[in-house]
């Protein structure tokens, strides 16, 4: 486990006031990472249906799925044995019932039929084949959407998840100088890649890296007015400009970092765009401070590329740390107008103010937690527009 039970047990508790502040009496966490972080599970599981599910009168949390899989939750949870349950293979992928009907079962054995039910609606792994099977299973409980209900226990890190999100911060180092230094005209981007790769999983020689819950985005050229491109067995040529946009991930936990590069002299507006970019984060990064809010950091950034005639029409910015693919963010925090929420030490997150115009584009980010008096980077790369000649 890569925390003690005592850290695990606190996140439960915390948990079950959330769920008695949203009257849930038992909770269905589907979401891996929400799972990961209440019990420590981990395994590339969850292509199938599986769950944790807290009790409010219970001291263990249920962690169920797969039969194949039930070793790993040995393996890698503060579980007691009797508490992780698992079904039978054909339940997988079967036309003619569904894990959740094994779950319904095991909610009615605990003699909790009829009880509010809190279900994670609104996230990847819980689909609405999930749904119409605990309604049909569990007819007299009411359910409640609890989709960022453990997300927003995340929110604060321990010391131990702030020193893992630094160690990836020095993965990030690593596999950015290591990208930054293999783009040049003439190399196909799926090479640049696996080098990439290769760093991120190496690490440094003092601790490993993991997979980033998202692959690689390198868009080229004209393709950097869009953000979430991957890469082809293209070249790259002189002229082009190149955006990195990667991750280092330490036992699940993200330092997300974004530059630019151009391949030889860029154009002025390229320049003038970067240069606003650059001091738009630090003006953002100037009021970040215990509270101060979400939207009060947006507004910094706007008001400083508006001098430069800039305009930004979506966030700058998320809560990140602790995630499974395909996504490294946790679905909370938004760096954007009508966020209220009031920032506090040690939540941590992924200031990346990206623009992107008609036919080029400019990423540049920093991952950061909140301080006792400011922030705090996770990571030492200069936040610049790189450029090669």
């Amino acid at each position: 486990m890569n925390f003690d039970i005592s850290e695990y047990k606190e996140r439960l508790q915390k948990t079950k006031q959330r769920m008695e502040q949203a009257g849930v009496e038992v909770l269905i966490v589907s979401d891996p990472a929400n799972m990961n972080y209440l019990s420590g599970y981990d395994g590339w599981s969850f292509y199938v249906h599986q769950c944790l599910i807290v009790f409010d009168d219970e001291e263990q949390p249920l962690w169920i799925g797969r039969g194949q899989d039930a070793k790993a939750a040995e393996y890698t949870t503060w579980l007691s044995k009797e508490n992780i349950l698992s079904y039978a293979d054909d339940y997988v992928q079967s036309t003619v019932k569904h894990p959740m009907d094994f779950v319904s079962d095991v909610i009615k054995s605990k003699g909790k039929a009829g009880k509010s039910i809190g279900v994670e609606m609104d996230n990847y792994y819980f689909t609405a084949k999930c749904t119409a099977s605990l309604q049909k299973g569990l007819p007299n409980s009411s359910f409640v959407d609890a989709t960022s209900l453990v997300n927003w226990v995340r929110i604060i890190k321990s010391d131990r998840e702030i020193e893992y999100m630094k160690r990836a911060g020095k993965i990030i180092e690593k596999a950015m100088k290591v990208g930054l230094e293999s783009i040049k005209p003439g190399i196909r981007e799926c090479e640049v890649v696996s080098r990439i790769y290769e760093a991120q999983i190496s690490g440094t020689d003092e601790f490993g890296g993991d997979y980033p819950a998202i692959v690689p985005l390198l868009p080229a050229g004209e393709k950097t007015s869009t953000p979430h491109i991957t890469w082809s067995d293209s070249r790259y040529k002189d002229g082009d400009l190149v955006i990195l946009e990667l991750a280092g991930c330490h036992k699940r936990y993200h330092a997300p970092m974004a530059r630019t590069l151009s391949l030889g002299t860029p154009s002025q507006e390229v320049l003038d765009l970067a240069e606003a970019v650059t001091e738009g984060i630090a003006e953002a990064l100037a009021v970040v401070k215990p509270g101060t809010t979400a939207e009060e950091v947006e507004a910094a950034w706007k008001k400083s590329i508006s001098k430069r005639g800039f305009v930004k029409d979506s966030r700058i910015g998320y809560s990140t740390g602790l995630n499974y693919p395909p996504d490294w963010g946790e679905h909370t925090v938004s760096l954007r107008e009508g966020d209220k929420t009031v920032l506090q030490p040690n939540m941590t997150i992924h200031l990346i103010p990206g623009i992107w115009k008609d036919n080029y584009g400019v990423e540049i980010s920093e991952a950061f937690r909140v301080t006792e008096n400011g922030c705090e980077a996770l990571y030492n790369f200069p936040r610049q527009l790189f450029i090669k000649e």
